[in-house]
Formats: C-alpha cells, sequence, structure tokens
C-alpha cells in the first residue's frame, strides 16, 4: 500500500512549527549583538559596565535557580564580589580577581546551608569567568579587541548554524534527556561553521595574518565547548526542574541561556591564551 502523500498544507504547518519561536529570537538576537558589538567598539569602562551586567544577571539567575537560604544576600555578596573582579581584570588584574571570586564563594558557600553549599559558590565562579575572560582578553595589547570578535562570530555562528542545521536536518538527537532539541547534526553544523566564520572576521580583518589552520582548529575547540556549555545550563536547568533560567529576555528565557556557550568558550580562550606564554592573553590564541 502507498503511504498516503502529505500535503502542501500540512507541510507548511511543520516547517512553520520547527520555527514558530524564530521572529522573537531574531528581535532580542539583534538587540543584543548590537549592545555587545558596540560595547566592544568603544571599550574601556563601557565594555567593562556591559559585562559587568551580563555577570550580575547569570549570577542572580543561578541563585534563582539553585534556591536555598539567604539567597538575596547571596546575590548581593556575590554582585559585589563580580564589581571587584570586574575592576581588577579590566585592569590587568587576572590573579587578584580570581582571588576575589574565591574568597567569596567561601563566604556564600557557608551561607547557602545545606544540599547548596557547592552549588551556589559555582555560580559565583561561573559569572565570574565571564566577566575575568572577557576583561583579560579585551585587555590584552593589540589582538585585544580582534579576540572578543573572533569569539563573537565563533560562538554566534556556532549557535545560529546548530539552530538552523538541526531543524532542517533533524536526525538522531545529541543528549535527549537534558536538551530535547539538540540533534547531532545541528552540534556538527554549528560547530564547523563557528569555527570557519571565527577564521573569516579574522581574515577579513586588520589581523588576517592571524588567520591560520591552528586557529580555525582552536575555534572547532571553542565552538564545541560552546554546544557543551549550552548542554551544561541545560543539565543545571534540569536538575533543579526549571525551564527558564528567567523570562528577561523575550523568545530567549534568560541572559544565562544567551551567554551560557559564551562562558564555557571565552573561559577556554583566556586559558589557552596564558598557557601558551605570549605576551599577551589575546595573542595566545592567534600567535603560533
Amino acid at each position: 500500500m502507498r503511504e498516503p502523500s502529505r500535503s502542501p498544507r500540512a507541510g507548511a504547518g511543520d516547517r512553520g512549527a520547527r520555527f514558530a519561536d524564530l521572529g522573537p529570537r531574531i528581535g532580542s538576537a539583534a538587540a543584543l549583538i548590537a549592545t555587545a558589538l558596540v560595547a566592544l567598539y568603544v571599550g574601556g569602562d563601557a565594555f567593562a559596565l556591559f559585562w559587568l551586567l551580563a555577570g550580575f544577571a547569570v549570577s542572580w539567575e543561578w541563585q534563582s535557580i539553585v534556591g536555598g537560604e539567604m539567597a538575596l544576600a547571596r546575590f548581593a555578596l556575590g554582585g559585589a564580589s563580580l564589581a571587584a573582579a570586574t575592576a581588577f581584570a579590566a585592569h590587568g588584574g587576572g590573579p587578584a580577581a580570581l582571588a576575589s571570586l574565591a574568597a567569596f564563594s567561601a563566604i556564600l558557600a557557608i551561607l547557602a546551608g545545606p544540599g547548596r553549599r557547592l552549588w551556589a559558590p559555582a555560580g559565583l565562579l561561573y559569572a565570574g569567568s565571564l566577566i575575568v575572560s572577557t576583561n583579560m582578553l579585551r585587555h590584552s595589547p593589540d589582538y585585544g579587541a580582534i579576540s572578543i570578535a573572533w569569539l563573537f562570530a565563533v560562538v554566534w555562528g556556532t549557535d545560529v548554524m546548530a539552530y538552523f542545521g538541526g531543524r532542517l536536518i533533524g536526525g538522531a538527537k545529541l543528549w535527549p534527556r537534558v536538551s530535547p532539541g539538540k540533534t547531532w547534526s545541528g552540534t556538527l553544523v554549528g560547530v564547523a561553521s563557528g569555527a570557519l566564520l571565527g577564521l573569516c572576521v579574522v581574515y577579513l580583518s586588520r589581523w588576517s595574518a592571524a588567520a591560520t589552520l591552528p586557529l580555525f582548529f582552536v575555534g572547532l575547540v571553542a565552538a564545541a565547548l560552546a554546544q557543551a556549555g549550552d548542554l551544561f545550563e541545560s543539565w543545571i536547568k534540569r536538575r533543579f526542574g526549571v525551564k527558564d533560567s528567567s523570562r528577561l529576555i523575550p523568545g530567549h528565557g534568560g541572559v544565562m541561556d544567551r551567554v551560557d556557550g559564551f562562558i564555557f568558550a571565552s573561559a577556554f580562550a583566556a586559558m589557552l591564551g596564558g598557557l601558551r606564554g605570549q605576551e599577551s592573553l589575546a595573542a595566545g590564541i592567534f600567535i603560533w
């Protein structure tokens, strides 16, 4: 027996369902991208303030998700630690910024109470890693601005192409218990596209000589970690029975839902740059 053919109307309905959230996502993403790019271009205090506000939002969402005792006090103390870390990192004081985060994390562990003594400080370190890595990279001599632009290209390219790749190609799920919508096809398309887009951004810039094959492979790792960051945040939310980290961003949920991949990718880039022992963290990414 022949299988009944699907009408064009049904096919259009399926496509509409698959992309039903596309409108709000595009609008919110456009506003966020524009703000991030302006902060990157202006640099200085504007850049530091942008990521400090993002860190505040991530910290608040994390403490709200994990719950426990004295959540408001934990957020206030965490905010003070993030502000101090920003001040240190924006002026090249990476070790002092990390020391500040570690000290306040110990206090948060005490305040959180039983069952949350690891989760509460983990949120401060999670938000703090975003602030420290972005500021340390941006304020690196010569390669500071392009390092953040490269990260934007890699992470945003991965996110966008994983979204479209997964919905257009479909196939096996990557980790259905944690992220039911994420597929292997979308992940692979996203990782390859993000690494390639990052390489193209560097090639089209005045740092074009840094667009080398090693940078492409570094981009692959950063893109894969961006996807891992997305899965990590999904796992955290499922662990505590939360659908969205908050409703701050229409169509996207919370700030954590938008910067989860960037946190992993930027922390990796900063650590790689530091381990390679060049004149700055950012130079360690591009000079091979």
